[in-house]
């Protein structure tokens, strides 16, 4: 099936890390930098992963990775949820990306597991809402372009 729509998204990415002396050494420079883009209410402050000099303090890259995994899988179970008329009032992710590296040090990801826990109205509909999460699998943007595995274990409770 074709694309009848396109949505394109700009990102700025602004190097914050030159600590005087550039990139002249390996050791010179922080591996710091600022995510903005137009009409956002901040940046976000980004850095390498602690294991490539960066600041743990800060969102990485592959945080960044496995954080948009979660919430494009998120934005689609609350909006099935809401066109199935199945009322969610909580929801979380402790999601979790397996990244393999080889001698060179070159990465790449090789698997993100989702782990939604979401609280919804009606017992009744705690399989139907499980299923939704299969569906949204389906729909999330992110989760078709990636090429490695992403995983889901859905739990569903109701209160």
């Amino acid at each position: 099936m074709g694309a009848t729509r396109y949505h394109h998204y700009r990102v700025v990415n602004r190097w914050t890390g030159n600590l005087g002396k550039g990139t002249a050494e390996y050791k010179a420079y922080s591996r710091n930098f600022e995510l903005s883009g137009a009409d956002k209410g901040t940046s976000i402050p980004g850095s390498s992963d602690s294991a490539f000099r960066g600041d743990r303090a800060r969102y990485n890259p592959e945080d960044l990775l496995v954080g948009a995994l979660s919430s494009c899988h998120m934005l689609w179970v609350l909006h099935l949820c809401a066109d199935a008329g199945i009322i969610v009032t909580e929801y979380s992710d402790e999601a979790i990306g397996d990244m393999a590296e080889d001698p060179e040090g070159a990465g790449e990801f090789t698997r993100v597991l989702l782990r939604p826990r979401m609280t919804i109205t009606d017992p009744a509909r705690i399989e139907d809402a499980i299923e939704l999460h299969h569906k949204a699998h389906e729909m999330c943007a992110l989760a078709r372009s990636v090429n490695f595995l992403v995983d889901h274990e859905p739990e569903v409770v109701a209160a």
